[in-house]
């Protein structure tokens, strides 16, 4: 089987993100391997918890937090993606004055542990039709890493439609900058947790960033969230 990941172009990856404030990448996993991620949806012993959306406002919809030990194929993703990403949020951190990130996974877990952050967050997620998934950030505690991975895993206007990606820029002094994306099946979009640097006349400045879904009119719609710091 070709190693999708090993194929990937993380320059044009940090490119896109410094441009447009996300980046969508080549695929990151086959039809096949989609509809395996799908599947495991509705094996109950690999999560950890359920989130029902209405319950809390959240929107409409559900999605499970994977439970340790994660389940391979999310494993392998969350450990090969994280390094690149690394590379470019000590970039970025390197142009806000923040903290620098590991190398590798395991010291970033390391640190979250440290932290009293030892849940794993990677998730999946399920939107029916009228789904849909209200503008936030995903901060589990006081360790953030500043970069996440979003999948899709379905075929969009064939097994649904609707359910774009939409992300909003709240720029300092400036009206709200909103894009939407709609990956392919397999493909992923990189987009910052909070904030990322923004040139500016006095150098760079920090632009928050939400992301959410917009309305599913038909079919389901799956999502694989690789999200690299750890839970309190």
């Amino acid at each position: 089987m070709r190693d999708l990941l090993s194929e990937l172009d993380w320059d044009k990856v940090g490119d896109d993100l410094d441009r447009s404030g996300f980046a969508l990448t080549g695929p990151l996993l086959t039809r096949a391997q989609c509809a395996e991620v799908v599947d495991l949806f509705d094996v109950d012993e690999v999560f950890r918890s359920t989130v029902v959306m209405a319950r809390h406002a959240y929107g409409e919809g559900r999605y499970r937090y994977f439970g340790d030990p994660l389940v391979p194929i999310v494993r392998d993703l969350r450990e090969r993606l994280y390094p690149p990403l690394a590379r470019i949020a000590n970039r970025w951190a390197e142009l806000l004055g923040e903290r620098s990130f590991p190398a590798e996974l395991d010291g970033l877990v390391a640190e979250c542990a440290a932290a009293g952050q030892h849940r794993p967050t990677p998730l999946l997620l399920r939107y029916g039709p009228s789904g849909y998934n209200c503008l936030h950030q995903d901060v589990y505690g006081e360790l953030t890493f500043p970069l996440q991975v979003a999948i899709m895993l379905n075929r969009p206007d064939e097994d649904f439609t609707g359910g774009e990606s939409v992300f909003v820029e709240q720029r300092p002094r400036q009206q709200s900058r909103a894009m939407v994306a709609r990956p392919r099946q397999g493909q992923g979009m990189v987009f910052p947790v909070r904030h990322r640097p923004v040139p500016g006349k006095r150098g760079y400045r920090r632009v928050a960033l939400r992301h959410g879904v917009s309305e599913v009119h038909s079919g389901q719609r799956h999502v694989l969230g690789i999200i690299f710091h750890n839970a309190v």
